[in-house]
């Protein structure tokens, strides 16, 4: 397998699972999250309202965040001590285009 095709598996295997697939929709719209204290259309939505969205514990959230990171469908940014994620639309419209070309 080539490392594309090993890029793709990977993406599609972050996004097998129904709430990481959710998070990656909802941060389509970053606006929709509750005010925070750097805007997220800045710097990302801040995990901990991606954890309450999501209804999961925070080790729970931060794995699935950490996935559809190795993924390299999300970006992340720190401030102090909380993580910031936004979708990587680079990799995501990548990812689309490699399932129209080789699926």
């Amino acid at each position: 397998m080539t490392t594309a095709e090993d890029e793709l598996v990977q993406a599609l295997k972050a996004l097998a699972h129904p709430t990481r697939l959710a998070i990656l929709g909802w941060l389509r719209d970053p606006a929709s999250f509750p005010p925070q204290d750097q805007p997220a259309e800045e710097v990302g939505v801040c995990l901990k309202h991606i954890q309450a969205r999501a209804g999961v514990s925070q080790s729970t959230a931060s794995q699935f965040m950490a996935v559809l990171h190795r993924a390299g469908l999300v970006t992340s940014t720190r401030i102090g001590p909380w993580t910031h994620y936004q979708r990587n639309e680079e990799r995501i419209a990548a990812i689309a285009d490699a399932m129209r070309t080789r699926v």
